[in-house]
C-alpha cells in the first residue's frame, strides 16, 4: 500500500495495492499487521452506511472519548471532510477534503480529534468506516457543515440533511468546550 501524507499531521491516503485483470479485482482493505507497521491504532468497531445523491452526513466527533477513523467507499462516490479539532494544534480548525470512491479505492484515515463528514457525489454511496473507539450516542457533538469559519468547499450546495446535522453549531460556538474537553 502507499501511504500519502497530508499537511494536516496525523490525517493520511492510503492508496491500497490493487491486483486486477479482465475478471476483475482483489485488494487488501485492512490487514492489521501491516496497518499496525504505518502507524494506525487497533480499531474495534466497524460501521456501514448508504446514502443517495446528495446526502450529507456530518460533521460529527465524539466529545469525550475521541474515536479514530478508517474510511472508505465500497460503492459510488463521496466528498470526505475531516476538520482539525485538536487542542494545541496549529492547523486547529483546517480540513482536508478527499473523493473517495469505489474506482480509486482510497482509504482516508482520520485520527482522533477530528470532526468528520461527507457528502455522496453518485446515485447511491455505501460508505465504511473502521473506528478506534465505540459510538457513544450520549457524546456526539458536531459542526454546522457549511459554517464560513471551516471555509470547506463543498462541490454540492443543495443537500439532503438530517434534522440533527442542519441544527450543529458552529466552531465558534464549540471551539471553548472542546478545547477543555479534549486538552
Amino acid at each position: 500500500m502507499k501511504i500519502d501524507l497530508t499537511e494536516i499531521e496525523g490525517l493520511l491516503i492510503i492508496e491500497p495495492k490493487v491486483f486486477g485483470d479482465n475478471r476483475g479485482f482483489f485488494y487488501e482493505m485492512y490487514q492489521a499487521e501491516r496497518y499496525s507497521e504505518a502507524g494506525l491504532p487497533p480499531f474495534v468497531q466497524d460501521n456501514r452506511s448508504r446514502s443517495t445523491y446528495g446526502v450529507l452526513r456530518g460533521l460529527h466527533f465524539q466529545k469525550t472519548n475521541p474515536q479514530g477513523k478508517l474510511v472508505s467507499v465500497t460503492k459510488g462516490e463521496v466528498f470526505d471532510v475531516a476538520v482539525d479539532l485538536r487542542p494545541g494544534s496549529v492547523t486547529f480548525g483546517q480540513h482536508k477534503s478527499v473523493i473517495l470512491s469505489e474506482d480509486n479505492k482510497l482509504q482516508f484515515y482520520i485520527p482522533q480529534g477530528f470532526a468528520h463528514g461527507f457528502c455522496v457525489l453518485s446515485d447511491v454511496a455505501d460508505f465504511q468506516y473502521k473506528c478506534t473507539d465505540y459510538y457513544d450516542p450520549s457524546d456526539e457533538g458536531g459542526l454546522l457543515w457549511n459554517d464560513p469559519e471551516l471555509n470547506i468547499n463543498w462541490p454540492l450546495t443543495d443537500v439532503s440533511l438530517s434534522e440533527k446535522d442542519r441544527m450543529l453549531p458552529t466552531l465558534d460556538k464549540v471551539k471553548e468546550s472542546i478545547l477543555r474537553s479534549w486538552s
